[in-house]
């Protein structure tokens, strides 16, 4: 019987004893997730995905589109067409840079429409390290024309594991294009 009555205490003592809650880990990636539907057109279906440092310079494009950097006929598409993810294109300083550094970037301009993700590795352009710090990570999309859609959000190298809150504006409505890109999500992993 007092073998029991021990066994009973024990277990209602473990039943009332605090759980040590779970932290959240550090952070190692981010990750930009979003739904793409391809539109009909000309004009559209063009976007950018990079990383700022807390000056504005960029640290690292993760993809841009391949009609806004290879165009046609030899000619970069931003150069005809100027509204093709033009912050990119400025803050990115793609009249600098080399036909080499721009296929680096480059994507395909995705046929199909679905889920589009990218993830940034906390490294430059060179596969270097960045130093701890604040960072901005950016998607700007032309809808249509001149109507340009661009979300970002601030997150820390230090920060934890978590959502990143993401601001957008709208350059100009554009009803027809309006679903190009929706459901954008950006999560420190």
């Amino acid at each position: 019987m007092k073998t029991r009555s021990l066994l009973i205490a024990a277990l209602t003592s473990l039943m009332f004893m605090p759980v040590k809650a779970q932290q959240a880990k550090d952070a190692t990636s981010v990750e930009l997730s979003f739904n793409y539907q391809k539109q009909s057109g000309a004009g559209s279906n063009q976007y950018a995905v990079w990383i700022e440092d807390s000056e504005g310079q960029v640290v690292r494009t993760l993809t841009v589109t391949s009609f806004t950097t290879k165009g046609r006929r030899g000619r970069r598409g931003y150069t005809f067409r100027p509204t093709c993810v033009p912050t990119w294109v400025k803050n990115a300083g793609a009249e600098q840079m080399t036909d080499e550094q721009i296929d680096a970037v480059t994507g395909a301009t995705p046929s199909k429409s679905g889920l589009q993700t990218f993830t940034w590795d906390f490294k430059d352009a060179d596969g270097k390290a960045v130093p701890a710090g604040n960072y901005k990570i950016c998607l700007e999309a032309t809808l249509y024309f001149n109507s340009i859609v661009m979300y970002s959000g601030t997150f820390s190298t230090k920060d934890k594991a978590g959502e990143i809150k993401l601001t957008s504006t709208l350059t100009e409505e554009d009803e027809a294009h309006k679903d190009m890109i929706t459901q954008v999500k950006a999560e420190l992993k």
